[in-house]
């Protein structure tokens, strides 16, 4: 897969088009890239902004269910769980999704 027009797919997953999502994967664009301008992964931009269908079509067609947004330090499950789509955060458990724990002295780190 190539990165492709990434940052339309990452803007229709944002906005919920579900029509310009499909699109974009079914032309092999890489769901999983991650533009060094935006570091998000289209999958937690459609958690955050409450875009369930586009979620879900996103971990259909090969998202990984456990990558870890380099900007939001959110994994899929985490950015369902802080938002609060507490539907989705049991669908991705039952789908795989691994827990992702920080070690207790992570919080005094320096940002």
């Amino acid at each position: 897969m190539s990165a492709g027009d990434w940052k339309d797919l990452y803007a229709a997953a944002q906005s919920g088009d579900l029509a310009r999502v499909s699109y974009h994967i079914e032309a092999g664009v890489n769901p999983d890239y991650q533009h060094p301008e935006i570091l998000c992964t289209p999958l937690v931009a459609a958690l955050i902004h409450g875009h369930d269908a586009v979620a879900r079509y996103l971990l259909r067609h090969g998202t990984d269910i456990n990558l870890l947004s380099e900007f939001d330090r959110l994994t899929p499950l985490q950015a369902a769980r802080k938002y609060r789509r507490t539907e989705l955060a049991q669908w991705l458990l039952q789908r795989g999704a691994k827990e992702m724990r920080q070690p207790f002295w992570w919080r005094w780190l320096p940002l």
